[in-house]
């Protein structure tokens, strides 16, 4: 079985900071991409920032300059510096990964979501 547990929402004013984490837990053989996405009330689930094993970034327009992506790879974790928040942030954010695992019949590949942590930005 594999886990993703994420930490780190909470309520914030608008220009302020949080971090977010997540770990992967369980029989992992590797991690290729990982990622976080947000869902506000009422829209569709959106991509935030994905990062690559080799640290390659990618970020949805709205919030280029403003989050920040990292991941350890040696503790399958992965990262969200979210600065200058605005309440248009405000939704639940979700970790996501690629995971390969090693069963009798050989390796899967699987995408794998947290339960997700909820963002507040309101004054």
């Amino acid at each position: 079985q594999v886990q993703l547990v994420e930490s780190g929402g909470g309520l914030v004013q608008p220009g302020g900071s949080l971090r977010l984490a997540c770990a992967a837990s369980g029989s992992i053989s590797s991690i290729s991409a990982m990622g976080w996405y947000r869902q506000a009330p009422g829209k569709q689930r959106e991509l935030v920032a994905t990062i690559t094993r080799s640290q390659t970034t990618n970020y949805a327009d709205s919030v280029k300059g403003r989050f920040t992506i990292s991941r350890d790879n040696a503790n399958n974790a992965v990262y969200l510096q979210l600065n200058s928040l605005k309440p248009e942030d405000t939704a639940v954010y979700y970790c996501n990964a690629f995971i390969r695992r090693w069963e009798r019949s050989g390796f899967v590949d699987s995408d794998y979501w947290g339960q997700g942590t909820q963002v507040t930005v309101s004054s």
